[in-house]
């Protein structure tokens, strides 16, 4: 079942990206209150997967009025193969067209094979066109891997 991700999902959401191989965890914009600002700024764009009570999958998703953007698109390893993260990428594409987003982003770190196999074979666009650039205002928002 797929729902609309809440501030109530939170210690779920989290301990599934904690058990997620080389996921990367910013402490700050993924603490709760982090997740909340996020939430509370996109409050229907966002979706989790439940299976038997758990969750077992997690798309943060927002917009700035123009764009989309997915963060943290994950789904439990004994859940996956089951059409569980591409439903999710559906649901939370379909709540940007209600809100009048035309297009939609993510980033998927290099390393992360897994996930960019998945995005290749659910027909999005990697681009060459373009430069990926970032800067830090917040030195402690530290990003830590899991192992």
């Amino acid at each position: 079942m797929l729902r609309t991700m809440t501030i109530d999902d939170y210690e779920q959401v989290y301990a599934l990206w904690k058990q997620i191989h080389g996921f990367g965890i910013r402490s700050m914009d993924d603490s709760r209150e982090g997740i909340a600002r996020f939430l509370e700024r996109n409050p229907a764009t966002s979706v989790v997967a439940v299976e038997d009570g758990n969750i077992v999958g997690a798309i943060l998703c927002g917009h700035d009025g123009r764009r989309g953007c997915m963060y943290h698109v994950c789904v439990d390893a004994k859940y996956r193969m089951r059409g569980i993260g591409k439903s999710m990428v559906v649901f939370a594409m379909e709540a940007l067209k209600k809100e009048k987003i035309n297009k939609v982003s993510l980033i998927a770190f290099t390393k992360n094979d897994i996930g960019n196999a998945f995005w290749n074979e659910i027909g999005w666009t990697k681009r060459f066109d373009l430069n990926y650039y970032d800067f830090t205002l917040n030195e402690a928002n530290i990003t830590a891997f899991n192992k």
